[in-house]
């Protein structure tokens, strides 16, 4: 039965100071906007810039790193001076010893998505009397397709061309235009050592960065492997992508002792754009949260004033039976009512704001806003809405709850 009562007076004192419980209500439902849409254009704008790097970098590389020449004479002792000749890296190949094995070893693993042998070459492509520079990665397009997903990217042609054509490549939109190549057209390529090749175009694709579709194509494993002038076991680089590219340096300790050789994950060769999208999410994260703050101040205030000025109210109320935790509970009902009030209203304003941006043209890479709706970081919105109101509520009902009814009949 009390809880009905309480209920009711808490209603009673909203209702009786409406402009105030409208204002406090409006700073949540500021606060809320705020901190929907700016963690959505967050986790939109970093998946999109992973999307970008995941769709020419894998999230794991298992390489031979280079190896120093060492002093011709050790150190053994403190009476031993080390002899050291001009130290350079040796000259060794870079060759991975059974690649196809290593490459069956890896896709036996339970988190590992695809794996792919690798061979990158540096080129030219000319047509004519013009030239531009590149870079080409050989491998077999069934397993670099599971890693890049390279047919959502084809415009014109398809991918696994590749399979039924030996000396076939597919170039980026940028090398096409800049080259006046189309479909089934020839391109004579020239890598870094010297060796020309040519080749015939099966396929077009746009990945939306313009770097590399000026850049970036694809050629089979064995003619990479004959414009460097190796033989058909020669790889490079093994690619690897796993369930979780956030727990890559887990994976790594692990994936280095199965091969034996070196393991570079995503992270590793990309510091400043993990640097960059966390200096991001913390501010955006000190925006929004600084906002909420705001509208919990602005309950706090209110619900001070409310209890300030209803003070006789609440010493007959504890006179006539009703208990501290009574006080508490009718005061953060009214903080609840209005955070949960505001709470909703900014929900739906920031549904619809994230739905009219996504619809924004930026064009560039970009193309539409990256952003969309998301429904975690809209609970995650309605529980700090409804923790932070009730927290703001909290102190000052607390503080009402201690009033001594005869001090206040006294006064």
């Amino acid at each position: 039965m009390k809880r009905d009562v309480n209920s009711e007076i808490a209603f009673t004192h909203i209702l009786s100071r409406k402009k105030q419980t409208l204002v406090a209500s409006l700073g949540v439902t500021v606060g809320i906007t705020a901190f929907v849409f700016l963690n959505s254009l967050i986790l939109g704008f970093n998946r999109f810039f992973d999307d970008q790097i995941f769709r020419s970098m894998p999230h794991m590389r298992i390489y031979k790193d280079d190896e120093i020449s060492k002093s011709l004479v050790s150190k053994k002792d403190s009476s031993t001076l080390p002899v050291v000749v001009n130290p350079k890296f040796l000259n060794k190949t870079k060759n991975l010893i059974n690649p196809q094995l290593l490459v069956n070893e890896m896709n036996h693993q339970p988190d590992v998505v695809a794996a792919a042998q690798w061979v990158s070459v540096n080129l030219f492509y000319t047509s004519g009397k013009t030239q531009m520079n590149g870079i080409a990665s050989g491998a077999n397009i069934k397993e670099a397709d599971a890693m890049f997903d390279i047919t959502s990217t084809m415009v014109e042609g398809k991918a696994h061309n590749l399979e039924s054509v030996t000396n076939g490549i597919l170039i980026g939109v940028g090398i096409a235009e800049k080259l006046n190549l189309r479909l089934n057209d020839n391109l004579t390529v020239i890598s870094s050592i010297g060796a020309s090749k040519v080749m015939k175009v099966v396929g077009i694709f746009k990945t939306s960065n313009s770097i590399s579709d000026k850049t970036k194509s694809y050629m089979n494993l064995s003619a990479a492997q004959q414009l460097l002038r190796e033989g058909p076991s020669y790889v490079t680089d093994i690619y690897i992508n796993v369930k979780d590219p956030d727990k890559v340096a887990q994976y790594k300790p692990f994936f280095e002792k199965l091969s034996g050789y070196k393991v570079e994950e995503w992270k590793e060769a990309n510091e400043t754009f993990v640097a960059a999208s966390k200096t991001r999410s913390v501010m955006m994260r000190s925006i929004s949260g600084a906002i909420l703050l705001v509208a919990a101040f602005g309950i706090y205030n209110i619900l001070n004033m409310t209890i300030m000025q209803k003070l006789n109210d609440i010493a007959i109320l504890k006179a006539t039976g009703f208990s501290g935790k009574d006080v508490i509970k009718i005061f953060v009902s009214e903080a609840l009512i209005m955070g949960t009030f505001g709470t909703l209203i900014g929900l739906t304003l920031a549904t619809l704001l994230v739905n009219l941006v996504s619809h924004v043209y930026v064009g560039g890479d970009i193309g539409f806003f990256p952003i969309r709706f998301e429904p975690s970081i809209m609970g995650l919105g309605a529980f700090v809405g409804i923790l932070v109101t009730t927290a703001a509520g909290f102190i000052p009902a607390r503080n009402a709850a201690k009033v001594d009814p005869v001090e206040i009949f006294r006064k």
